[in-house]
Order: C-alpha cells, then structure tokens, then sequence
C-alpha cells in the first residue's frame, strides 16, 4: 500500500478503524473516534490518509431491496472460447457497460468468470444473458444461478484474522 510514493503501515488504531466503518460507515467522526480511542483531529486525519491511500475506496449503504421493488438475483458462470487478452477486454468492456451487472470476477478454474445480475425480472435477465450470447465475444458456456436465499450476505473481510496472518 502506498501513500505518496511511501509504504503505508497500518498499526492496530488504523485497523480498527477500518473494522467500525466496515461496520457502519455512516457513525460520525466523533463516534468513530471515541470507539478507537482517540480524538477527533487525529482520527479524521486518519481516516483522510487512509482514503488518499486507496485503502478506503467508498462508503455504500446496504439496501434490503425486497422491501423496494420485485427483482430477481442471478449469478452466472460465464467460460470463453478463447483465452487471448483481447477476448478478456472485449467481455470485460462489454460487462462494464451492463446496467444490471452488480459484480463481475474473473476466476480461475473450469469457468473465466462469475457475473451476478440483479434484474426487475427473468425476461430482463434472459434479454442481457441473450445479449451476452450474442453481442460479446465468443462465448463457450453461460450457466444460470437463480439466487433463492442469501444466507450471510457481504459484510465485508474479517480484517482482524486477515492482518494478523503470519504470512504477511
């Protein structure tokens, strides 16, 4: 990690830092810091580096969307025919630009990719993974995952156990 052109270290303050805006990135400065043991300055200047850093890349609010509208959760394995970069670029491009693409991850193993989609119904899923069919690049295989129930839904790295690995 770097902040100007400098390694950037992280000591336990910074840590737990990270751990309460994981948390609830929406406590006050003043919270935060009273549950990290400092004063207010000199966290918020924490917290600014650790932004600068790259460290911290946003704040999300996390939205139960079955109370909002009807949807349908859908993650798909996608596997290319071709394995050149350019056939890479041309998928990522493409699912860049899809307006219900929530995630995409690039794996490894018998599948390229992992795509999860959040759509207002199946036939709006059926038209993007039809489209992905069509319009990307050439495509071996694209498996279909309704999600039924989310059992334990993204919260984030457990930090604590992760920083403290001794192959860091």
């Amino acid at each position: 990690m770097k902040d100007n052109n400098k390694a950037l270290s992280l000591d336990k303050i910074d840590i737990r830092i990270l751990e309460r805006l994981q948390a609830n990135g929406r406590m006050t400065n003043q919270e935060l810091a009273d549950a990290v043991g400092l004063s207010a300055s000199p966290c918020l200047n924490r917290v600014r580096r650790l932004e600068r850093a790259g460290i911290i890349t946003g704040y999300n609010a996390q939205i139960a969307l079955s109370k909002v509208c009807r949807h349908v959760d859908v993650i798909a394995a996608v596997t290319l025919k071709a394995h050149a970069p350019e056939d890479f670029e041309v998928f990522e491009k493409m699912v860049m630009s899809m307006h219900f693409v929530t995630e995409c991850t690039k794996v490894s193993g018998p599948i390229d990719y992992l795509v999860h989609f959040v759509c207002p119904d199946i036939s709006a899923y059926q038209m993007l993974s039809d489209d992905l069919l069509i319009m990307g690049p050439k495509i071996a295989n694209l498996s279909s995952y309704m999600v039924l129930k989310t059992v334990k839904p993204y919260q984030g790295p457990a930090l604590d156990s992760l920083l403290a690995s001794p192959t860091r």
